[in-house]
């Protein structure tokens, strides 16, 4: 008896002590609450056990997190049965024996087909708010005890903590939460985004070979863990390799690894990005930038798996999934001898097109607005912080050059910034030029098709940047960084920052 206490005490710590591992994973959020739920049921030795969550748009509360293999979802209308009440009220409910409660719901479970006899039922509440509601079904061996009320109360506490951090996000001025996305961190409800969910969820219940392309900032590193922790290799390492940043010589020993004595300073042995990536997911982040002589190397592992490292005889063999992110038009710069055509195909199996912020309509650009203001308001403990309604509309009409990340940093700017406890539009510093209708030819569009350049008697508000419609793609992002390096008065962290990519890749494209 002793033995079976100190087991259920360590589940119960254990559960609350992983909670804020189990939602660090860009998992689809049904799956994440889902798994939370099942380790619920068993800290509590229930048999199941459900989390509630509250539409904040409609009211209901709905059950898409529930540990119910009959159903997909149950919806429950404000106030009806014991989740409605507890729901409504706050309260917390210890039913022994669900039949003696008039608010019991004996039509659900009819249609679940499942019998209940004893209920568990607690409000989950954030910042004076009910979010929803959290419930075993069931308990082992009797009736839920005093204990058990006790650790609900501490769970469906920590519960609300913890779904600040999700994707899910409530309003202090209003019960329930808003579902801003199909996957944890991942924000976006645009049909644009929906279409992009609906690929990744193909994509992660296949090991086909996965290419990413999208502008720069657009969330394609994001969106490549979501695909790993999704998959069947989600217990294996995600291996993140920024082609952009690995230095020419060191390419080849980076990815595959080197023997002892291979080169000068070579003294032990070295495994590669693709050992270390075994029986996971190797991501080749802005894959268009790695070398063309190594791009054969690249191929022969993309096709076989096999590999030798730096200075090895030994061929080797590695079981890894992987996923390729460019912002480059690959399909051109095939065309244009720049990068192997035979990879590019092997490469694009699965391609998924990420959209860029500024066609993702302004309900994305807010919610993600909303997301980084909480998120730097905690980290820079500035208190609550809201975003100003005239804000809003400023936000939309932005064209957001540098996608997702440029928006992060502005709201960070802005959070660290602001004096008061409303972000306006004075506090987002947004450059007025941007906000005229012109937009911008982005350094890296994926068209080689540049616009041409108006006329002389409809000239380009001062400070625009035009270019001639008979560029070559490598020439117009070239001239476009040099003229925004000159806008940044020669600094190139300023530039790097404003053109959304690192140093090293601007210092390599202003040397093209």
């Amino acid at each position: 008896m002793l033995r079976f206490a100190m087991s259920e005490h360590e589940q119960r710590f254990e559960l609350l002590a992983d909670l804020g591992a189990m939602i660090a994973g860009e998992v689809e959020l049904d799956d994440l609450l889902a798994t939370f739920a099942d380790r619920v049921a068993r800290a509590l030795g229930a048999d199941r056990a459900t989390l509630w969550l509250i539409d904040n748009a409609t009211g209901e509360i709905r059950s898409r997190v529930a540990t119910l293999p009959e159903l997909p979802e149950l919806r429950v209308p404000p106030g009806h049965g014991v989740v409605g009440h507890v729901a409504r009220t706050g309260e917390l409910m210890n039913n022994p024996d669900v039949g003696d409660d008039p608010r019991w719901a004996e039509a659900i479970a009819q249609r679940i087909g499942y019998r209940v006899t004893s209920m568990l039922t607690a409000p989950i509440i954030r910042r004076g708010q009910i979010r929803g509601v959290l419930q075993v079904l069931n308990k082992l061996g009797g009736a839920f005890t005093e204990r058990d009320e006790e650790f609900i109360r501490v769970l469906a506490e920590q519960i609300g903590r913890a779904l600040d951090y999700t994707t899910l996000r409530g309003d202090d001025a209003s019960r329930g939460l808003t579902l801003r996305g199909r996957f944890n961190h991942v924000i976006g409800r645009s049909p644009e985004m929906a279409a992009v969910y609906e690929m990744v969820v193909r994509a992660a219940q296949t090991d086909a070979t996965v290419l990413l392309h999208g502008e720069t900032g657009t969330g394609k590193g994001l969106l490549a863990r979501a695909i790993h922790v999704n998959s069947g290799r989600r217990e294996a390492p995600f291996v993140h390799v920024d082609c952009t940043t690995l230095p020419a010589a060191l390419v080849e020993s980076e990815l595959f690894g080197h023997e002892r004595g291979a080169y000068t300073g070579a003294d032990s042995r070295v495994i590669g990005k693709v050992e270390a990536a075994d029986k996971g997911t190797l991501f080749l982040d802005e894959i268009g930038e790695l070398p063309l002589p190594l791009q054969g190397k690249l191929l022969r592992f993309v096709q076989e798996r096999q590999f030798e490292r730096v200075g090895g005889r030994e061929t080797l063999t590695a079981d890894v999934r992987i996923v390729a992110a460019t912002n480059r038009d690959l399909a051109a710069m095939a065309a244009a001898g720049q990068f192997r055509s035979d990879l590019y195909f092997r490469l694009r199996v699965f391609e998924i097109e990420i959209p860029p912020l500024r066609a993702r309509g302004g309900d994305d650009i807010t919610d993600l607005a909303v997301h980084f203001i909480d998120q730097f308001a905690r980290r820079y403990r500035k208190g609550p912080l809201r975003l100003a309604d005239a804000a809003r509309p400023t936000l939309a009409a932005y064209a957001w050059p540098g996608n997702v990340r440029e928006l992060e940093n502005t709201i960070e700017r802005a959070v660290v910034m602001c004096q008061g406890q409303i972000l306006g539009v004075k506090d987002l510093g947004l450059e007025p030029r941007r906000l005229s209708g012109v937009l911008d030819v982005p350094a890296w569009s994926s068209s080689t098709a540049l616009p041409a350049a108006p006329p002389a008697e409809a000239a380009p508000p001062d400070g625009d940047v035009r270019l001639p419609g008979n560029l070559a793609l490598d020439e117009a992002e070239r001239r476009y960084a040099r003229a925004i390096l000159e806008r940044c008065d020669g600094n190139q962290s300023a530039a790097a920052r404003l053109l959304g990519i690192s140093r090293n890749k601007l210092a390599r494209l202003l040397k093209a």
